[in-house]
């Protein structure tokens, strides 16, 4: 019974804010007057004429997109440059030496790519300065960078025959002022009041029971807590993520920092509807969303609680806090890996194989059920375009989407969204298990040594960042090869879906008629989860069943690895 308690206000409170949050984001994204323009008005004004952006000056895709790559680039070199430098700088008590180069390259761009993949120990790799400035800095400009995407990208389907997508300088200032700043200021508050630390104090000397001397690492975490659950940034100022005491305290804390995971993502979804000019197409998508999310929890629940003929329990806490518990864990595992958010209050490589299945799966499918702020839906209208153009093939008309016409540039920039990531996971999973230096890191042969590399090149291409952890990634060949697979599914993604945009700002948009094919009802939601689960999960089959299927049956007849 306690179970379906947790489960059941985790739900009715994502519902229940999905609309409130929807609306005031569509009043900020929209340029109109809401409840903090007399706050940090006067902010949003300031940054303008310090940067000298003249807010009504309209961009194409093309000049978006640019300026959008150009500030990336900076915020790369920027934390690169503080975590090679980290040594000599300020705000370092603990002393942390520079980072290697190979680590400072993979950490700045998964930090710039909202991916936050961390193949070191915050707590004993980086300085203070660093989490701050560098990693805490990029986990706002990172996710306001998708909303930006998101932005334009509606205006283009909505604008008729115009190009002009808006202007990026603008949409990041106010992604970032208006909603992730004030958010992440009270999340950050009440994350404090559960006894998550927030400090510049140095490390503390303790003793334990046993009379054994331990260092008890401190620092300002909250502030960097509720900005990478808010901003699906993921993961964590200390090495064990969320299932350290000091960034998790206390069942409240961790019910909150799951819910804000999911948060602005199925907010997003109600202000499309809004954006668009019909909340049906919105809670459509919502629904597909929330489908797909509720079977793999599912799935995922079955497979903890089963009987384990390997172990002979049910039931297994192994890997997870016993704060917590199982459902509380599995309703993390899915709701991080659905949304690119990467944080974890338990240990993902303990995961019985289903459920470590479906969190790979989850991340497989594009990261698009609910997804990154921004990036998930805007990874979602992939889905739907391909989904309108598959219907119009299968009625014998022109697919068309919000009243424009689907043609070939539209659905081939989609399918390069759909499928970059997708060949970036496999090649570089065949090329890891095929190399010694693939292999060396490996914590546990068979099937799950293959789970263990397919799911770190699935979590960077999905710019998801969870590990399942048995896998030693601090080495050139890892580091490397990860941080290009971020990239792909970063700018793989982006760079399309801003073409899409432009291509559809362009169009004419003609007028609802009785052969119209209608996306806000039930069927089209029926078909766009059946195509996002044929054409983004049914690719990794081959890759899936020689890892966690082929372990869970193995398991069943008492086999581990």
């Amino acid at each position: 019974m306690n179970s379906f308690i947790q489960l059941a206000l985790f739900f009715g409170a994502l519902v229940l804010l999905t609309p409130v949050l929807g609306k005031y984001i569509k009043k900020v994204i929209g340029g109109e007057k809401h409840l903090l323009t007399p706050v940090f008005g006067w902010l949003e004004r300031l940054i303008y004429r310090f940067c000298g952006v003249d807010p009504q000056q309209e961009m194409n895709w093309k000049q978006y997109l640019f300026a959008l790559l150009w500030f990336n680039f900076f915020g790369f070199v920027v934390v690169f440059a503080l975590q090679m430098t980290q040594a000599w700088l300020p705000l370092n008590p603990a002393k942390v030496p520079n980072t290697s180069w190979h680590l400072a390259l993979n950490t700045a761009i998964s930090f710039v790519t909202n991916t936050n993949w961390q193949s070191y120990s915050g707590e004993t790799t980086m300085s203070y300065l660093t989490q701050m400035a560098a990693l805490g800095v990029q986990n706002f400009l990172s996710a306001a960078t998708g909303l930006a995407v998101l932005i334009a990208l509606m205006k283009g389907l909505i604008k008729n025959t115009k190009q002009h997508l808006g202007n990026f300088w603008v949409d990041l200032t106010r992604s970032v002022i208006y909603i992730l700043l004030p958010l992440s200021i009270i999340f950050a508050v009440v994350l404090v009041s559960q006894g998550v630390v927030q400090t510049f104090s140095s490390y503390t000397d303790a003793t334990t029971l046993e009379g054994v001397k331990q260092v008890i690492p401190l620092g300002p975490a909250a502030s960097q807590i509720a900005i990478k659950q808010l901003g699906t940034n993921g993961g964590g100022f200390f090495g064990v993520n969320s299932a350290h005491p000091f960034e998790n305290p206390t069942p409240f804390s961790n019910f909150l920092e799951m819910l804000a995971i999911l948060l602005i993502p199925a907010a997003l979804t109600y202000t499309y509807g809004l954006f668009i000019g019909s909340k049906k197409q919105g809670w459509t998508l919502f629904g597909a969303m929330l489908i797909i999310l509720c079977v793999g929890l599912g799935v995922s629940l079955y497979a903890e609680y089963a009987a384990n003929p390997a172990l002979h329990i049910t039931g297994s806490m192994e890997g997870k806090e016993t704060r917590f518990g199982i459902v509380n864990s599995i309703i993390w595992s899915t709701s991080t890996t659905v949304a690119s958010n990467g944080s974890v209050n338990a240990m993902h490589d303990s995961l019985s194989p289903l459920a470590g299945l479906v969190a790979m799966f989850n991340m497989m499918l594009g990261e698009v059920v609910f997804g990154g702020v921004g990036s998930g839906l805007y990874g979602m209208i992939a889905f739907v375009i391909l989904t309108v153009f598959i219907a119009g093939l299968m009625v014998g008309r022109t697919p068309e989407y919000l009243g424009k016409k689907i043609e070939s540039f539209e659905v081939r920039m989609a399918l390069i969204a759909v499928l970059a990531p997708a060949v970036c996971i496999l090649a570089f999973t065949a090329i890891a298990v095929s190399t010694h230096a693939g292999l060396a890191g490996l914590n546990n042969k068979g099937p799950h040594g293959l789970s263990e590399i397919l799911y770190a090149f699935t979590s960077a291409c999905g710019n998801n960042g969870s590990a399942f952890a048995g896998l030693t990634t601090n080495t050139p060949f890892y580091n490397v090869l990860l941080s290009i697979c971020m990239l792909v599914g970063r700018f793989g993604v982006i760079i399309p879906m801003m073409a899409i945009a432009g291509s559809m700002a362009g169009k004419k948009i003609t007028p609802v008629s009785s052969g119209t094919f209608h996306t806000d009802n039930g069927m089209f939601l029926i078909l766009l989860i059946g195509v996002i689960i044929i054409v983004g999960g049914l690719t990794f089959f081959p890759a899936l069943s020689l890892g966690p299927i082929l372990e869970h049956l193995l398991m069943q007849a008492g086999m581990t690895f």
